[in-house]
C-alpha cells in the first residue's frame, strides 16, 4: 500500500468520529417521526464541471463529517483534468441525537445504536426508517440532476463508511439506471429486506459497483464488506470488491486513485467521442 499523503492525511482528523458510522444502528420504532421530519439539511457543497457538464457525481461523507472533509480529493481530481466534464456533489448529513454518542446531536445519515463493531451488532437492528428517509434524500439529488438535462446513465452515486453504504443501498434500489456505485469501508445495509425493495426497483443489476474495504478496519469489519460483495455477486450484480492490506477505517492514495480510474472509465469525456467522429 501505498504511503498517505498530505491530501488523504486530511480526511483522517474526522476518521474516529465517522468511525461510529457502522457499530450498529437502532430499531426503526426508536426515533418518532416528528423528529425526523425536523431535520434541517445545508444545501450541497458543489464543485461545477471545469469543461461542459456533462456528467456528476454525488459523494456523501461518514458519520460526524461533512462534504467539506472531502473536498481535497475532489480538488486534486480537478487538478489533474481527467473528470473536467463532471460536477462533484457532496452532500451535508443533518445532525440528529446519536443513540451511540448518549444523544449527542451529530451529522449523520441515520441513526446508530452501539460503537462495538461488531459484525452481529451491526446487522442486527437497523434504522430502517432514517436510512429510507435518507434515501428520498439521494433519490432527489440524483433526479435534480436528471431534470437539469444530465442522463441518468452519467450519474454516479458513491460515498464512504456511512456515506458508502447509504449510496450502496441508495443506488441499487434506484429508481433510474445510474452510470455507477462507489461504495468505501461499508456494507449493504437491509440486507435482510434487500429483496422486497428489489421488487419496487431493480434497474442496476448490470451497473457497474466499487466497493473498498481495508483488511485492519476494526470499525466496518472487512469481513462484513466482503459478505455484502459475495451476497450481491451471488444476486448476479456487476460487483467488484478491492483489498486495501495493512488499511484500517480510512482512505489512503492508492484506493484514492484506483476510484479516480474508475469514475474516469465510467464517465468518459463527451468531447473526446464527439472528436473521433
Amino acid at each position: 500500500m501505498l504511503a498517505l499523503t498530505a491530501l488523504t492525511r486530511t480526511l483522517l482528523p474526522l476518521l474516529p468520529f465517522a468511525a461510529f458510522c457502522f457499530s450498529s444502528v437502532v430499531s426503526t420504532d426508536a426515533k418518532s417521526d416528528s423528529t425526523m421530519a425536523s431535520l434541517r439539511r445545508a444545501p450541497p457543497l458543489l464543485f461545477p464541471a471545469a469543461a461542459k457538464h456533462t456528467a456528476t457525481v454525488i459523494f456523501a461523507h461518514g458519520l460526524g463529517d461533512t462534504g467539506y472533509g472531502w473536498a481535497p480529493v475532489v480538488e486534486n481530481w480537478r487538478r489533474r483534468e481527467r473528470l473536467d466534464e463532471v460536477k462533484f456533489i457532496l452532500p451535508h448529513a443533518p445532525r440528529m441525537p446519536v443513540t451511540a454518542a448518549d444523544g449527542m446531536p451529530v451529522p449523520a445519515w441515520y441513526d446508530i445504536f452501539a460503537l462495538g463493531g461488531k459484525t452481529d451488532d451491526i446487522r442486527k437492528s437497523q434504522d430502517e426508517r432514517g436510512i429510507l428517509q435518507s434515501r428520498e434524500y439521494f433519490n432527489g439529488l440524483i433526479q435534480a440532476e436528471i431534470d437539469s438535462g444530465i442522463a441518468s446513465n452519467r450519474i454516479i452515486l458513491g460515498g464512504f463508511s456511512q456515506g458508502g453504504a447509504l449510496s450502496l443501498f441508495t443506488g441499487l434500489t434506484a429508481k433510474v439506471k445510474l452510470g455507477g456505485i462507489v461504495a468505501l469501508s461499508c456494507y449493504l445495509p437491509l440486507d435482510a429486506k434487500f429483496g422486497d425493495f428489489l421488487k419496487e426497483n431493480d434497474h442496476n443489476r448490470q451497473t457497474p459497483v466499487l466497493m473498498c474495504h481495508g483488511d485492519q478496519d476494526q470499525v466496518v469489519p472487512y469481513n462484513l464488506g466482503k459478505m455484502s460483495y459475495e451476497n450481491l455477486k451471488g444476486q448476479g450484480f456487476d460487483v467488484t470488491m478491492k483489498i486495501y492490506p495493512g488499511m484500517a477505517h480510512s482512505a489512503d492514495l492508492e484506493e484514492l486513485n484506483e476510484i479516480e480510474a474508475f469514475l474516469t472509465a465510467r464517465l468518459p469525456r463527451e468531447a473526446d467521442k464527439k472528436s473521433e467522429l
